[in-house]
Formats: structure tokens, sequence, C-alpha cells
């Protein structure tokens, strides 16, 4: 699209209220969004000769007044694949121009091996078939643990993968003859949470993880904020403690070498509550009261616990675990708060899993660090499912075909092919 950023975005909102709400008419599209009718009016406009939307033969019941004709996305408009790369899977959706998931997909994977990028496009290669009567393909979104130069060209540096300098958006884009837009996958749930959820009716939110890694998206003014580098938001490196455990980033007590899965787990074994197998959902039962918290390899979780008593003393160690690690979350929250005043934050993440446990703490700590302004701040939580990070990476390519990029990608290189056009990549 053209126009300014200004107009970008409003398309978009349009879109989005579209996809989620269905049809509607100018006048209700207009006091949704708090825009003039003169606005909607031009917006509308725009999407209609581009073919994102069209009018229906369906008025809106009548409440008195004139009715008014009812608009629609073109659902047909366009699709696009979303990836989410992590050390032992890849997920997969396909997803449509107004958000509705066609199909799923997720396989084991090491992404950690040498040929991890050619098998990931060998992964990729049956959905970008085209076949007759589906929406025509835009292009890819990937979302990778790590940071990203930009989302264009795609060279992705993840510890957590053992990347450095990898060209996967240039890879993968010579190998299937496709648009791929590379992201750090919390930047593509940011992306994803302001087309699709939350966020669409916000413009200044932060999308915060919890699991495997500690991560941040940050939404001002309505767009993904990446920094000069694309590596604003790497919020589980933040120094927390000089002194503190090894991180993979190299430094010394990160956010996320005290509170991630990992280290909870491991504080939990040496509580004595879990065993050497348990996993971060075994935690989670231990701390909802389950005595069913065994290690991987069959064995007791509570094995060589004896000093930890019964499984309401395993119960209860679990939670003051979660609640400690809450506690930590909740006063960089409060910084992060203090800095970025946000309408919202929205926590995501596999770690929700456990989340009735870290929240006591989390809040606790967010109201006694956090200015008089943002005491009250709303602090929600997302029900975690795999491929809604892949959904993320594909609105990617949905925003950027929608609105120009939203001020993440290089205007050079946007995607185009809504309405059936081909899909291209201009001047590199």
């Amino acid at each position: 699209m053209n126009g300014s950023s200004g107009e970008d975005l409003t398309s978009t909102a349009v879109l989005a209220l579209l996809g989620r709400a269905g049809p509607m008419s100018r006048a209700a599209l207009a006091r949704d969004l708090g825009m003039s009718p003169a606005t909607l009016t031009q917006v509308t406009r725009r999407l209609l000769t581009q073919g994102v939307i069209e009018e229906l033969d369906r008025q809106e019941p009548s409440r008195g007044g004139r009715r008014g004709r009812l608009i629609g996305l073109v659902g047909s408009a366009g699709r696009a694949l979303g990836v989410k790369v992590a050390v032992d899977h890849v997920a997969l959706v396909d997803m449509r121009l107004d958000g509705r998931v066609t199909e799923t997909m997720t396989v084991p994977f090491d992404a950690t091996a040498l040929e991890a990028v050619p098998a990931i496009a060998e992964l990729l290669r049956p959905f970008t078939e085209s076949a007759q009567g589906v929406p025509p393909l835009l292009g890819i979104g990937v979302g990778v643990p790590g940071t990203v130069d930009r989302p264009d060209s795609g060279v992705v540096d993840a510890a957590m993968l053992n990347w450095e300098n990898v060209p996967l958006g240039t890879m993968l884009g010579a190998s299937l003859g496709l648009a791929v837009l590379v992201e750090n996958d919390v930047n593509a749930l940011g992306s994803g949470e302001r087309l699709y959820g939350r966020g669409r009716s916000l413009n200044d939110f932060l999308v915060v993880t919890i699991g495997r890694g500690i991560g941040l998206a940050v939404v001002a003014g309505g767009h993904v904020y990446r920094g000069a580098h694309g590596g604003a938001g790497d919020f589980g490196h933040v120094p927390v403690d000089p002194d503190g455990p090894p991180c993979t980033c190299g430094n010394r007590g990160c956010l996320e070498a005290l509170i991630s899965d990992d280290v909870l787990l491991r504080t939990a074994r040496s509580a004595g509550i879990l065993g050497e197998g348990a996993t971060p959902a075994d935690l989670a039962d231990l701390a909802n009261g389950s005595d069913g918290a065994n290690g991987a390899d069959g064995s007791d979780g509570a094995d060589g616990a004896n000093d930890s008593g019964g499984a309401d003393d395993r119960t209860a160690t679990a939670r003051r675990i979660l609640r400690e690690a809450g506690q930590l979350l909740g006063r960089q929250l409060a910084g992060l708060a203090t800095l970025l005043d946000p309408q919202e934050i929205v926590v995501m993440g596999e770690g929700t899993r456990s989340w009735p446990w870290w929240e006591p703490g989390v809040r606790e700590a967010f109201e006694r660090h956090a200015p008089r302004r943002a005491r009250e701040l709303a602090i929600t939580v997302e029900p975690y499912t795999d491929t809604i990070w892949a959904q993320g990476a594909a609105a990617l390519v949905l925003a950027a075909s929608l609105d120009g990029g939203v001020g993440s990608v290089d205007p050079r290189r946007r995607i185009h092919g809504l309405g059936g056009a081909a899909v291209e990549r201009s001047a590199r």
C-alpha cells in the first residue's frame, strides 16, 4: 500500500477488525475504531480498489435509522505460511488474510544440525505448491529465538540454536522462490497480537513471554519496535544479579538465567521435589497439587527428597519456587512500565501453564516497584498453544502485505500480491 504510516495503520485496523468481528457497516467500523466517517470512507475506498474487502448484498440490522450496507474481508485475497523454529521442533500454520488458520503442523526437528536451513526448506516445500481454489500465497514468515538484522534480509544470531550470522531469509527465499520475512519469535507474536489479538484495540502494549526463554515485544504507536539493529526487546538478557549464574549469552545473572524453565527445574531438583527427568509440566502439575510429577525416566519425581516431607510440602515448595520467579519478573515488569508506559502487558508462552503460581509474586513486586500511574496496569495472560508462535510469524507477512511493513520492513522490499497478483520482491 502507498500512503503515510498513519494511513497504513488505519487500513490495518479496519482489516483486523473485519477479520475478528466479521462483516460490518461503515458507520459501525468508524464508531468502533474511533475514526471520522470521512477517514473511514477514504480507507475503505482504497481497500475496495485493492480487492481485499468487498461490499456484501446484506445490510446491517435496523436500529430505527438508515441501514448501512455491510463490508467484509475477501478471505481469498491472500494467505501466508508461518513457521516457528525451536531447538527441537518446528511448528507451521497456513493462515488466510482474515486470520483464519486452515492448517497446522508440528514436527520434531533438530535446529542445531548443520543442514537445518535446507531441512526447513524441504518441510515447507509441499505447502508452497499452489493448489486450485486456495488463496494466493503472499509469502512465508519465520520466527526464531534470536536477533534478526532485518525481517526482509533475515540474518539470524541465535545462541539457543547455535546460529551465528545465518542468512535464513535469503537461503529460504532462494530455495523456495518466495518472499520470506524473518523475525525474532516474540516480535512476531507482537505482530500477531497487533493484527488479530488483544492489541488490535491498543496502540502501546507489551508482549512478555516466559518459558524456555524470557522474551519481550514492544508495540509503540501501533508498531513493533525493533531498535537500531533488531535487538530491541532482548528482555531475558537484562542483567539482574552480577554474581548470578552464567547465562547462554555469555554474561552472568541475566533474568533468563534466573527464571527460565531450565533454571526453575534445577531449583526444584535441588529442593528435592522433582527428579532428573522432570519437565516444566511436572513442576506445574506439582504446584497444582498433583502428586504424579515424575521424571522422564519413570522415576518418582521426589527421588532423594525425603527431607522435603510429603505431597503437601512438595506442592508448597513448588509454589514458592514459582512465586519467587514471579517476584523477579514483576520487578522487571515494573521497570518496563516506568520506561515505556504501556496500556497493557500481555503474558504468553509455555510457562503460562504455571501462571496461577507466578501471578501472586508478579503482582506483589509490580505494585511495590511500579510508578503510581502504572500500579493498576492490566497484566493479562493468553492461553498457550505451540502454534500461536507460528501464527505470529504468518502475521508478519500479512502485516507487510496490508500496510507496507508497519515500520519493520524496508519499503523497497515490501511484499505485494493482494487480489491475486504475483508475489514479488523489489530491488535488493
